[in-house]
């Protein structure tokens, strides 16, 4: 990485979804060790980093619940899907030589750290990754809100959205060929117009802490790198003038 970070401590968050590949479920393994390389390289180039994973991949609350199990069970469901999650992006960063801790919302001492803090803030200032797992630990709160919660937790200066596209656009470029692509945006803008990029509460808590939400594409190798020195294809949402 040539250039200087901008940031010194951000806050990635990655889909459960962006863990699959090209696989129709579960964990590719490929993938979350492309991930975990360009995590090392923020590392190495001195940014500070935290992360957030879904649990899409394996199992999603709201998708359980259609199905009728009940609200708050299903998104335990999930929160337990997390953590599996973030395991396997711990394994594989420890693979390729980056101390990384698993702390989770749901106390699970046997596979991770409870969640605390001051903890987690030390564990940043030494090098290492701290990856949070289970969400707030509550149902009902979706792991954007989760990221944004830990971001403002952390006093990040960015939080990170790696997607599967190269930005916000107006509709899903994959579906709607005419779909406009954003630069820059505000918060208001994206909760105004409905952009479908976090959920609102997620907008909501990151607008009032006044970190500015960063969304990329996680499938080019280098592309957080990248964006860590201002030079990547991505979507700034901020606060404007």
């Amino acid at each position: 990485m040539g250039s200087t970070p901008k940031y010194r401590r951000v806050l990635l968050k990655v889909s459960g979804e962006a863990l699959m590949g090209n696989e129709a479920y579960g964990i590719d393994t490929a993938t979350v060790d492309r991930i975990a390389a360009d995590v090392k390289d923020a590392t190495k180039a001195g940014t500070e980093v935290c992360m957030v994973i879904g649990g899409g991949n394996i199992f999603r609350g709201l998708a359980g619940a259609a199905k009728g199990i009940d609200r708050a069970t299903a998104d335990y469901m999930g929160m337990l899907a997390t953590v599996m999650n973030a395991l396997a992006m711990q394994a594989a960063m420890e693979r390729i030589g980056v101390a990384c801790r698993v702390q989770s919302a749901i106390p699970m001492a046997s596979v991770s750290e409870p969640y605390i803090r001051r903890r987690a803030i030390r564990h940043m200032e030494k090098g290492r990754v701290v990856i949070f797992a289970a969400g707030t630990g509550n149902p009902f709160f979706t792991t954007d809100t989760a990221a944004a919660l830990r971001a403002a937790e952390m006093n990040c200066q960015a939080m990170l959205k790696a997607t599967q596209v190269d930005g916000v656009y107006s509709a899903d470029p994959k579906k709607d060929p005419n779909a406009e692509r954003y630069d820059s945006l505000s918060y208001h803008e994206v909760l105004a117009k409905n952009l479908q990029v976090m959920d609102a509460a997620a907008v909501s808590l990151s607008r009032e802490n006044k970190i500015p939400i960063i969304v990329f594409s996680i499938h080019d190798r280098g592309s957080l790198a990248a964006v860590l020195c201002g030079e990547g294809r991505c979507t700034i949402i901020e606060e404007r003038a």
